[in-house]
């Protein structure tokens, strides 16, 4: 891995501050902050480009937007530019990057809905996946395949055992969601950390805050590596802190 990388650094916290910094900041913008300031100090030649959906969220998608996308662009009005032009810049940068590092908390068994915007201007017929009728029962397909773009989701739940085989994994729809919703656009290596017990506090939450600082150096140093790359099934880096 010699060649520069763009990595698009993506905050969803509602927090504004980093739980290691700030009282009552973000456990998820701890990690992710941590995770890229590993990253360049091992790489300081990489482009960072920084999105926080958290504080200024995208706008969530209404009838404008659905009727300007469904548009074929050769018979686009001029409207239908502006209310496409905040998902094109989203795009974009989705596109340009070569590792996404996202801070992702669990709101209510999911995602926080400005993150859920985020994903909802992404994954757009025409840009980052197809659609054609001709095809026949499988009109659909994944627009940003094989371009080796990997996804790091870095986690933070108020209880614990939301990890696959956890006593309450059924509740967990974030990372699952996430990985859906990429993963049709052609993204699927996608790695895994997380801080749980957020509610517990105490040494509990110590516990896990140093677990998942550990897991977020070993992705970085195993990304980093010989092989440049890691398997998106190994689950001694991809399973969430405990």
């Amino acid at each position: 891995m010699t060649a520069t990388m763009n990595i698009l650094h993506i905050d969803a916290s509602a927090r504004p501050g980093r739980s290691d910094t700030d009282l009552h900041g973000s456990h998820t913008r701890r990690l992710s902050a941590r995770f890229v300031e590993r990253w360049q100090k091992a790489r300081p030649a990489d482009r960072i480009d920084y999105l926080d959906v958290g504080q200024q969220p995208p706008a969530h998608v209404d009838g404008r937007w659905i009727h300007a996308a469904f548009t074929p662009p050769a018979s686009r009005e001029p409207w239908m530019a502006e209310a496409l032009a905040e998902s094109d810049r989203l795009v974009d940068q989705l596109v340009a990057a070569d590792l996404v590092v996202i801070g992702l908390p669990m709101y209510n068994f999911s995602v926080p809905a400005q993150f859920k915007a985020w994903i909802d201007n992404i994954v757009r017929v025409g840009r980052t996946f197809g659609f054609d009728r001709s095809r026949g029962a499988v009109p659909y397909w994944p627009m940003l395949a094989d371009m080796g773009k990997r996804v790091v989701l870095l986690g933070a739940r108020g209880d614990h055992g939301y990890d696959a085989g956890g006593r309450i994994a059924h509740l967990n729809h974030t990372e699952s969601s996430v990985r859906s919703a990429l993963g049709y656009i052609g993204i699927t290596e996608v790695f895994e950390a997380a801080v749980e017990s957020d509610e517990f506090g105490g040494e509990q939450l110590a516990q896990s805050l140093r677990r998942a600082e550990q897991r977020v150096d070993d992705l970085v140093d195993a990304l980093l590596g010989p092989r440049g790359r890691i398997a998106a099934a190994d689950t001694t880096l991809s399973a969430a802190a405990a």
